[in-house]
């Protein structure tokens, strides 16, 4: 009896390192990129701002309000993390900028109004990627 629960309590306990490490990976990974959110099947971006709602609830209230873009572009300093949404249907961006310690409330500015071409670019990316 008490191996079964100290068997669970180990397996348990692995968990937040794993959801710890998929941060991080997923953190490395979408360093100065432009990523495609989706849903089904998930996307990296998806991933991000999952990750990065959880750490900043703002931004998780934020998108409740707005719903999910379309793309997001993530890049960091040593101290701040910055994140720009694209929603191409309104051709509107928001930026936003945090503080890398989880729980800080993140900064919004926008929105702004999206050029042609950086809709355009989307636009060919969303379709490269077959949505």
């Amino acid at each position: 009896m008490k191996l079964a629960a100290l068997a669970a309590l180990s397996l348990s306990s692995c968990v937040p390192v794993t959801q710890g490490w998929n941060a991080g990976w997923t953190e490395r990974a979408a360093q100065d990129r432009i990523m495609l959110v989706r849903n089904t099947p998930e996307t990296l971006g998806h991933r991000r701002l999952i990750y990065q709602s959880a750490a900043h609830p703002d931004l998780g209230t934020f998108l409740k309000s707005r719903g999910l873009p379309d793309f997001i572009a993530e890049t960091s300093s040593e101290d701040r993390q910055y994140l720009i949404l694209y929603y191409l249907d309104s051709k509107r961006a928001f930026a936003c900028r945090t503080h890398r310690t989880t729980g800080s409330t993140i900064d919004f500015a926008g929105p702004y109004h999206m050029t042609d071409r950086e809709t355009k670019v989307l636009r060919d990316l969303q379709k490269e990627s077959g949505t």
